[in-house]
């Protein structure tokens, strides 16, 4: 792993102590001052002209759409502790459930979450499908996923390259991809997780950990699901490189169920035999990579207006509250 200061500094990563402080101040306010507000930011924000638009991701997120049990496990949302859970899932949820009342219910699973569950259940992410609609998405470890980032290089700048770097673990399609461009010209492929680490057994060539900014030099970078999404392309579509992957599996808040193949992103099939060939028509057509790229930004502008987010959340739990107390 890449220790050096440099990296520590201009990693493109979100700030952790940033994100601290301003999470446990927020959540060391008093809770009544958020309930008593609750009704007046809805009023408000209902105003929006945008609110057919916010109401079609409320019931993306929400799709459940009429009475639903809770099941034996439900919990007060107000029995939320930060000792009992990882910390920024914690301050995420408090984020929204700090605006109402403590006796209400919910089911909750933090992590990286694939399974479709039996009772209505806010999750960070969910597996795609028809099955899912227990999987109630909030906008949880924001920190980490919602990043976005500037890049100063047009699309005919960049190299003619594909770029990867991820821990690779235990996850198939990672090990796949990496030993399939191994010494590759065309493909610069490595795990970042460090060689010497006990126990582990590398199955693809070990690289220090790369700045968001480091990538940017490359026309392609490959968005590889881990546990559940790829985590690196929330900034990989706010750039000027087109974003690379398989058909997504899974979603979180950013609605990767949404993204279409060759609008949004590059598609390559799961085995990644056919990524040289569309690098190579891309490539020959830059027009058409910069229009995938153009429409990978517009999507990416509707989650940075961030009083609306509070206001989907806010709406998503207003919602599931209604429909399983």
């Amino acid at each position: 792993m890449n220790t050096s200061l440099q990296y520590k500094l201009h990693s493109g990563k979100n700030s952790k102590a940033g994100y601290y402080l301003k999470a446990g101040f927020r959540d060391i306010m008093p809770d009544a001052w958020f309930r008593a507000a609750l009704e007046h930011e809805l009023q408000s924000c209902a105003q929006r002209y945008d609110s057919d638009y916010v109401q079609q991701r409320v019931d993306y997120y929400c799709p459940i759409d009429g009475p639903q049990p809770l099941g034996p496990q439900a919990s007060a949302i107000g029995q939320l502790r930060l000792k009992d859970n990882s910390s920024t899932y914690y301050y995420d949820s408090r984020e929204i459930l700090q605006w109402f009342d403590h006796s209400l219910r919910w089911n909750y699973l933090f992590g990286d979450i694939r399974d479709n569950l039996p009772y209505p259940t806010v999750v960070k992410s969910r597996s795609l499908g028809p099955e899912n609609r227990n999987n109630i998405l909030l906008k949880l470890d924001k920190n980490r996923h919602f990043v976005f980032i500037k890049d100063h290089l047009s699309i005919d700048q960049k190299e003619d390259r594909a770029i990867f770097r991820g821990h690779i673990g235990s996850r198939e399609n990672r090990a796949l991809f990496c030993q399939r461009f191994k010494g590759s010209s065309r493909v610069d492929a490595a795990d970042t997780l460090p060689s010497q680490v006990e126990g582990y057994k590398h199955t693809a060539q070990s690289q220090p950990m790369l700045s968001f900014y480091e990538h940017l030099r490359f026309r392609y970078i490959m968005a590889l699901e881990g546990n559940d999404v790829a985590s690196n392309l929330k900034w990989i579509m706010s750039s000027h490189s087109a974003a690379v992957m398989p058909r997504p599996t899974c979603e979180t808040w950013f609605m990767e169920g949404r993204l279409e193949p060759g609008v949004h992103y590059v598609e390559v099939r799961p085995d990644f035999e056919d990524l040289e060939e569309k690098m190579d028509y891309y490539s020959a057509h830059l027009d058409e990579l910069q229009t995938i790229v153009d429409n990978a930004n517009r999507y990416v502008d509707q989650f940075r207006d961030l009083r609306r987010e509070r206001y989907i959340g806010l709406l998503v739990m207003q919602k599931y509250f209604k429909l399983t107390q």
